[in-house]
């Protein structure tokens, strides 16, 4: 064979390939998705999968380096301890949030009713930002659990908009794979994804010029953050 048909399967089948990088980037979506929605069937693991999915969506894909699962159950590993430990005190809040939702939406025939379900259910954007920056924060640094949420809520309310629009993102995920069961196949990866374009533009604000070196760079689970 020439040098040239050579060089062209080359080109063809290189991993740096236009066609092969949009594969492997589909590969990764789902396959991520895949295993973070098999983690998660525990619940108690929620907090350390959200965390590592995270972590692997802004390290793959958006600072391309390679390894995809690897940097995944690294990160899962990292975040395991905590995470876990996050969600005893995520899921209770979540329950009685949610009780509160019933009792509120009994109530929507009546005028006062429906305006207080209301408030409710936009009341709901706070807590479920708290834990979506959290789950984030987790994933990119170093915090005790204290810090972790303390941090998650300052984050929250200072960034405001950006939290509704990353609530809102990721609870229509969550309401696509509940209804269906397709979207499983790329909803968790992609929704980590779109919340990454509004956190990786606000977590440097808060870092040092060696900080922010070390949050574009290292591929090491977690950095140090110092809010």
């Amino acid at each position: 064979m020439s040098n040239g048909p050579r060089e062209q399967l080359n080109r063809v089948f290189s991993p740096d390939n236009l066609l092969w990088t949009i594969v492997s980037k589909g590969v990764d979506i789902v396959g991520l998705s895949l295993v973070w929605a098999f983690l998660c069937i525990p619940v108690i693991t929620i907090a350390p999968a959200s965390s590592a999915l995270y972590y692997t969506v802004v390290k793959t894909f958006r600072q391309k380096e390679r390894g995809t699962f690897g940097i995944f159950f690294n990160s899962f590993r990292s975040c395991f301890k905590k995470g876990a430990l996050s969600m005893l005190i995520v899921l209770p809040a979540a329950v009685l949030l949610a009780l509160g939702y019933g009792i509120m939406k009994q109530h929507w025939g009546t005028s006062a009713g429906a305006v207080m379900f209301v408030a409710y259910y936009i009341a709901l954007v706070i807590p479920a930002g708290i834990v979506c920056w959290l789950f984030a924060l987790m994933g990119r640094f170093e915090f005790n659990l204290t810090d972790a949420f303390r941090t998650s809520a300052q984050l929250a309310f200072r960034h405001l908009p950006s939290t509704v629009v990353v609530v809102l993102l990721s609870a229509e995920a969550v309401i696509m794979m509940l209804e269906k069961w397709w979207p499983v196949f790329f909803a968790p990866a992609v929704a980590a994804l779109l919340a990454s374009l509004f956190f990786e533009r606000i977590f440097p604000k808060y870092l040092s010029d060696e900080e922010k070196k070390l949050l574009t760079v290292t591929s090491e689970t977690p950095t140090e953050d110092d809010d």
